[in-house]
């Protein structure tokens, strides 16, 4: 488990402005309401306040007391910060909960990075329904990832499904993804190409000069920060990387599924 790096602002502001702060582009995220714009106690519009002068320029966009140490916590940019009351003293790091081994941090990080799905151009991804199709699982995927090879191993148990796969060709590792890409994008049956590839390595026989999304799904893949392969995004927006397995793709998207009904719930007028 890394330890939390404790971080003294007034030696550290600069750097930590410039290299951890970034923000999701707000084209695609579903984020939380700006800090500026909440009914915020007396004590976290404070705290709010002095963050702003300490790291001018830097989007505050979510602060309230943590359940944790007596601490704040804060999402500067797409990163979850812990500090005191007068900010004196930052913490860039994790909090666990060892009994169920949960990286709370990371948890609340993603629920307020959430992506919003409504507005993610389907038409640049290629379609798998499985059995009734009612639930919804999103991908970026490159043909020549070893760990996107895993997670289809385990994806073809899923049931009940339509799963929409954006292909996301890492060109640094995988020089030869975007080609095979392309091939599979401009073959007549996309899902069926993709999965014989997986399951034989099979290349479809064409000159992949179709039209093909590839360029833009990998302008968007950047926009959102995607920088692993594969990536999933859940209907309720949160996005989580890596080969996860059968069971814990299930309590994703069972997780998902109650909050995106939440979601719309309050959404309605």
């Amino acid at each position: 488990m890394p330890a939390p790096r404790f971080v003294t602002v007034r030696h550290r502001a600069a750097a930590f402005a410039a290299g951890v702060l970034l923000a999701m582009p707000a084209a695609f995220a579903q984020q939380a309401a700006p800090a500026s714009s909440q009914a915020l106690p007396a004590d976290a519009a404070a705290l709010k306040k002095v963050l702003e002068q300490k790291f001018p320029g830097a989007e505050i966009k979510y602060i309230a007391k943590s359940p944790y140490f007596g601490l704040y916590e804060a999402l500067l940019g797409d990163q979850m910060v812990y500090t005191d009351k007068k900010a004196e003293q930052i913490i860039v790091g994790s909090i666990y909960d060892v009994a169920t081994k949960t990286n709370l941090t990371e948890a609340k990080a993603r629920k307020l990075n959430r992506v919003d799905v409504a507005k993610l151009p389907m038409d640049m991804a290629f379609v798998r329904v499985k059995g009734n199709g009612a639930r919804k699982l999103i991908v970026f995927s490159d043909a020549d990832c070893p760990f996107c090879h895993r997670l289809e191993s385990e994806i073809k148990n899923l049931d009940n499904v339509t799963i929409y796969t954006f292909l996301f060709p890492i060109d640094q590792l995988h020089p030869d993804a975007a080609n095979k890409s392309r091939k599979i994008w401009c073959s007549a049956d996309k899902a069926k190409a993709w999965d014989e590839f997986f399951a034989s390595g099979k290349v479809p026989e064409n000159a992949g000069d179709c039209s093909d999304p590839i360029e833009k799904t990998q302008a968007l893949g950047n926009s959102l920060r995607i920088n692993a392969t594969p990536t999933l995004i859940f209907a309720d927006g949160t996005m989580v990387p890596g080969a996860l397995p059968l069971a814990q793709i299930e309590r994703e998207m069972a997780s998902a599924d109650v909050e995106a009904k939440k979601v719309a719930a309050a959404a309605k007028p």
